[in-house]
């Protein structure tokens, strides 16, 4: 559908097949990036054609980098080198991507050309200062609205200081987009987290040949490097992923097999939670593509029981909560999630949002600023509102065992799964979108 729709989801039965879920969306992000200012032809294959990744496919375009696909998740970049992108013609349009553009602000300051970086309503809506203030520490000249949020305007400067920065928040983008403008200062650029968060950055940057130097969660960058192309492999997304492992997790008799999974260990919380409420997930056929580690995933249906999760395990899991959520709505016995004030500045405030659909269908919850109590039990049917954001769609989309679900504004689940109603279908799920005005 072009133009909005809700999911309708009824109740099934349990989950069977053997399915490859889309490419990575933070790794395919950053392979578009990297390919683009690195010298000579990349191949990316793997990559994930959601709408999020075309726009930053679409912003290196506008920025002068020839790029020809994507085609079956196959792309070739040619890379204009460090310092080889041009100013864009017009304001670049992020659609709903946080990731691309806390990225591109790091990496836009060493930049000698203005631009500006805007979104879609949820975009504008996110915190920003997080990423332009230990830029402007950096020496850029870069500023959001009075706010904090979306637009970001990035001005030419003079160049960039290296900077030890400690991050007052546990976040991949942020640290990232210091990195990024790391390969433009002058000296050894360090940033310091609160907690371990994924090491996309660090690992994608050390396969086109710059290597970063890592310290427990001090991550280190040598300013003036140049990127040499190579190949990159995207693995299947776990985020993506995660939506169909906790829904098979807790249906007696599911057995579903996910080929090709990226379980980078900064991205794998989401499977120590649901196997600490009882999931049955079993890991085969260990490999590598490119840096990163990955596996196929077999989940059987068991009987889920609530727990405590460890808020250690909260970074690694940071965007698969609302999956985690409806799991524990399934679940015996109550979930208590805390140290999660993050989810407030996602996509929507994935804790609000998350409490408000479960009390739609019956699950009793009690929120608190930085988490959740989930009471499980039955789910009843009723209809829920996503709020444009894509997880929590596809997470509700999952729920309905028992009545039907309506899950209304869904058009943002193609940003990061292209594909997710004929798949959710192929396994079993009874899911259908329609007219969100019917």
């Amino acid at each position: 559908m072009t133009g909005p729709f809700d999911f309708i989801a009824r109740p099934s039965g349990p989950l069977r097949g053997e399915v490859r879920v889309p490419g990575d969306k933070s790794i395919s992000h950053r392979g578009v990036m990297l390919a683009a200012i690195a010298d000579g032809h990349t191949r990316v294959t793997g990559l994930l054609e959601g709408e999020d990744v075309l726009a930053t496919l679409e912003a290196f375009r506008a920025m002068g980098v020839r790029i020809e696909g994507p085609r079956g998740g196959e792309v070739s970049i040619h890379g204009v080198g460090r310092d080889g992108l041009r100013a864009p013609a017009a304001d670049i349009d992020l659609g709903n991507s946080g990731t691309a553009m806390r990225l591109l602000a790091g990496l836009l300051s060493g930049q000698d050309f203005d631009c500006t970086l805007v979104g879609d309503d949820s975009l504008q809506r996110r915190p920003m200062r997080r990423i332009t203030e230990p830029l402007s520490q950096m020496g850029a000249r870069i500023e959001t609205a009075s706010g904090g949020t979306p637009p970001i305007r990035v001005r030419a400067g003079d160049g960039l200081a290296s900077i030890d920065y400690k991050s007052p928040v546990a976040s991949a983008q942020v640290k990232s987009g210091i990195l990024l403008a790391g390969l433009y200062a002058n000296g050894r650029t360090c940033v310091t987290e609160p907690s371990p968060t994924r090491d996309h950055t660090e690992r994608m940057l050390g396969a086109f040949g710059v290597e970063t130097v890592r310290d427990g969660r001090r991550t280190c960058i040598e300013g003036g490097e140049r990127l040499a192309a190579t190949e990159i492999e995207v693995p299947g997304d776990i985020s993506s992923a995660a939506f169909l492992l906790a829904a098979a997790a807790g249906r007696p008799g599911s057995d579903l097999l996910i080929r090709g999974v990226g379980v980078n260990p900064t991205r794998i919380g989401v499977l120590t939670i649901l196997e600490r409420m009882g999931a049955d997930i079993e890991w085969f056929d260990r490999r590598t593509a490119g840096r990163e580690p990955v596996a196929d995933l077999r989940v059987r249906g068991a009987v889920l029981h609530g727990i405590d999760v460890d808020p250690a395990l909260v970074p690694l899991a940071i965007d698969e909560f609302p999956a985690i959520f409806a799991a524990a709505a399934a679940a015996r016995g109550v979930t208590r999630v805390t140290g999660a004030a993050e989810l407030r500045v996602k996509e929507s405030d994935r804790i609000a949002a998350s409490a408000e659909a479960l009390r739609a269908l019956g699950v009793s919850v009690r929120v608190a600023d930085d988490g959740m109590e989930v009471e499980g039990g039955v789910i009843s049917g009723g209809a829920v509102d996503s709020e444009g954001d894509h997880r929590i769609a596809m997470a509700f989309a999952s729920s309905a065992v028992t009545a039907p679900v309506r899950i209304r504004n869904c058009r943002n689940v193609a940003t990061s799964f292209p594909g997710f109603e004929m798949l959710a279908r192929s396994v079993g799920f009874d899911i259908e979108a329609v007219d969100a005005d019917h």
